[in-house]
Formats: structure tokens, sequence, C-alpha cells
């Protein structure tokens, strides 16, 4: 699949199939992929917690929140649910000011191998961080930035030009999920 390729089919997804099985050897091969990926400083703060057990997914996802525009909808049911977490945090000894570029940068790399690969995620940025870092036993110097939720996407995302301001996604009566894009015109200055 070529750069463009990946970068269209690489969709936020909140809908996966839970009897599909990721591996820990997949989630290391995608962390593998921020190793070469810029860094701020090159001061490289990022550190990754990796969950593909189904215990531990169990006790990740009630941390996380999905789909703030969703306001009906609760997340994904069990049968739709991610069977993989990266969890992204920062060793408060090394980040600098830069550390979200960082975790944006290193984010959307774990997203593209995905989709390369066949699967698809979603990066939550609304996360109850403290209550996760006692889950993954976390020590005191790693801050937890976001969670990159992955699997077998099970849902259709239909991106759509924007014709007006308004950017919310929404699903539909089909529960197909819509995505306003603007269009390259208004984005160039």
């Amino acid at each position: 699949m070529n750069l463009q390729m990946l970068i269209r089919n690489n969709r936020s997804y909140r809908r996966f199939d839970a009897n599909y099985v990721i591996d820990r050897q997949t989630l290391l091969e995608l962390v593998d992929l921020t190793r070469y990926t810029s860094s701020a400083r090159n001061a490289q703060p990022l550190r990754y917690f990796l969950s593909a057990e189904k215990e531990m997914n169990d006790m990740i996802f009630p941390t996380l929140a999905w789909a703030g525009y969703l306001k009906d909808w609760d997340g994904p049911s069990h049968q739709e649910r991610p069977t993989a977490y990266i969890v992204v945090t920062a060793d408060t000894e090394l980040k600098g000011s830069f550390t979200m570029f960082d975790a944006g940068l290193a984010t959307q790399s774990i997203l593209l191998g995905a989709v390369d690969n066949g699967l698809g995620g979603c990066i939550i940025g609304a996360v109850k961080k403290e209550k996760l870092s006692e889950i993954i036993g976390l020590k005191k110097s790693l801050e937890v930035i976001c969670v990159v939720a992955l699997g077998k996407p099970d849902e259709t995302v239909v991106i759509e030009e924007m014709t007006t301001d308004d950017f919310k996604y929404w699903r539909d009566e089909k529960e197909i999920h819509h995505v306003p894009k603007r269009n390259l015109k208004d984005i160039l200055l």
C-alpha cells in the first residue's frame, strides 16, 4: 500500500472484531516503528505499555472515554472492543516542552503500521490517567499521555467533504460513521 492509501485508510476506528487476536509480537513491531520516528531534541521521552491479554484489556477499557460527539453511545460493546492497547507514557525525567509532538508522531507511526497490517485503531486522550497508571503499575516518573486502541476494524467510516463549519463526526441510522474533512482550498492561506 502506498503512503497516500495508508493515510486515507488510517481512520479513528471505534468498533472492532473482538474475536480477532493481536499478538504481542505485532505490538512490539508497531512500537519498534516509533524508534525511527522524529523526536524533539532527540530526547525520546516516550515509553510504552503493551496489552494484548483479555484480562488486562478488560481492566484498561473502563479507564477510556469513547467518541465524545456521540452523546448517546457509551463506547464499543463487548463484541466490538479492541483486542490490544498501547499505553503511551512520557518519562517526566526526560520530557521537554515538545512531548506532545513526539506522542503525535509516534502514535501516527503506530497507526500507519497497524493499517499496513490490516488493522486499525483510535488514539484516545480522554483517559482516567491516575487509575490507568495504578492498573498497569507505572512508576511515578512515567505520565500517561494517551492510549492507542487496536484491533480489526468492524465498522464503516465514510470521509465527507465539509460543506459547513460543522466538523463533528456522526453516525447515521445504519450506524455508518461519517467524518467531515475540510476542503484543501479551505486549509490553504
